[in-house]
């Protein structure tokens, strides 16, 4: 059932779900014979996270990070701050950075200066989203999900105003919604 907020769905659940399941072989893959650190970006990324570490068949760790750039806009304020730390050092460790979508790059650059000063063995950037209509920062992502259109969109772990991350899909909020 669509919601009715929404202009349409962009990615179904079961869409979603083959896309997160390919991605998790092939990380899979990629990091066969050690164990990764996943670290999911708050809040957004959980939805995508969960499931996708569930597809992910070797040892792995996770950990968070809490960021912002956007407050209650539906644009980056282009200033990254941190609220929450990681929990643990990352020091030789194989990093894959978790994110639910990638914008204007602003938030990933700041955090991929950030975990490199902290000299992990390898980093890696994931994204269930691409929107590279709207990068200003370029940012080398290995593993892709999709690529979105420049649209507002929520679902999945993604919000506006902290509403509608329980979406089991990803749909383009009507801009009546948010004023755009």
């Amino acid at each position: 059932m669509e919601h009715a907020d929404l202009e349409r769905i962009v990615f179904d659940t079961s869409t979603l779900a083959d896309r997160v399941a390919q991605m998790g072989r092939q990380i899979a893959t990629d990091y066969h014979g050690r164990t990764p650190l996943l670290i999911g970006v708050l809040k957004g990324s959980v939805v995508f996270m969960t499931d996708l570490v569930r597809q992910i068949d070797l040892r792995l760790e996770i950990d968070f990070m809490a960021v912002s750039s956007y407050g209650d806009s539906t644009r980056s304020s282009g200033e990254v701050r941190i609220h929450k730390d990681l929990d643990r050092s990352i020091e030789d460790r194989h990093v894959i950075l978790i994110e639910d979508i990638v914008d204007t790059g602003l938030t990933l650059h700041f955090l991929t200066k950030i975990l490199r000063a902290r000299k992990p063995a390898s980093l890696a950037l994931c994204s269930l989203l691409d929107k590279p209509e709207a990068r200003v920062q370029t940012v080398d992502l290995r593993y892709v999900g999709f690529t979105c259109p420049n649209d507002f969109v929520v679902g999945y772990g993604l919000d506006y105003r902290g509403e509608y991350r329980n979406l089991p899909y990803i749909g383009m909020l009507s801009r009546h919604v948010y004023g755009g």
